[in-house]
């Protein structure tokens, strides 16, 4: 009994350990997810260099994060670390894509592939908010542009065939995907039909007012 007096306390100090890794993690990825938000709201206000500041800090929170939780493989793959990593490949993603930045890679971000792909898939819904931006300023090329991209992201998207339990759902994200493209190619339609029409309207003012002046 005395050797199992032994073995109890070491696995009470392991599963204490454990646990306030666990507790930690929570805290962590809801920091880090934080940062994430910011940095996309940075982005979508065009403070391109806060946007970065924010990612490099949330960056470091993930290292810290992950190092801690790594040890425990089912702390580290509960679920809530991989969504706060998904955040941060979506908020380093939109600041690269909006910004004609180079693309965040996943191996240096220390991010899991499922969680790196995920993240690919939820930046295409920032995106739209930026193109639907575009087209209320006017500017239709740089809708187009982000439209290229979302339709670029989901051509690769489609082409990652395997089982959810292997890409943490990607399928449903890539079905978001390629919802979120079709309806922006449909705003982004009626936007140059309206702009095209308006050129001719114009057009047709002036002919006339020339017409009139020669009269």
């Amino acid at each position: 009994m005395e050797q199992l007096d032994a073995i109890i306390e070491r696995i009470q100090g392991e599963l204490g350990r454990k646990n306030t890794i666990r507790d930690l993690t929570l805290a962590r990825s809801r920091e880090l997810i934080r940062y994430c938000a910011n940095s996309i709201r940075a982005t979508h206000r065009h403070e391109y260099d806060r946007a970065e500041e924010l990612l490099q800090e949330a960056r470091a929170a993930a290292q810290t994060m992950c190092d801690d939780a790594r040890p425990y493989a089912d702390v580290y793959y509960a679920g809530y670390l991989q969504d706060a990593m998904k955040e941060l490949a979506e908020a380093g993603i939109t600041l690269a894509l909006v910004s004609r930045r180079p693309l965040p890679d996943p191996d240096v971000w220390g991010v899991e592939y499922p969680a790196y792909l995920n993240g690919l898939g939820e930046a295409v819904g920032e995106m739209r908010r930026f193109a639907l931006d575009s087209i209320r300023r006017g500017d239709t090329d740089e809708a187009e542009r982000l439209l290229e991209i979302m339709d670029e992201v989901y051509s690769h998207l489609v082409t990652i065939d395997f089982p959810d339990a292997m890409t943490g759902g990607l399928r449903r994200t890539t079905d978001m995907v390629r919802g979120v493209t079709e309806r922006t190619r449909g705003d982004l339609t009626t936007a140059v039909r309206q702009e095209k029409l308006q050129a001719a309207l114009q057009e047709m003012e002036e002919r006339l007012a020339a017409r009139l002046n020669d009269a």
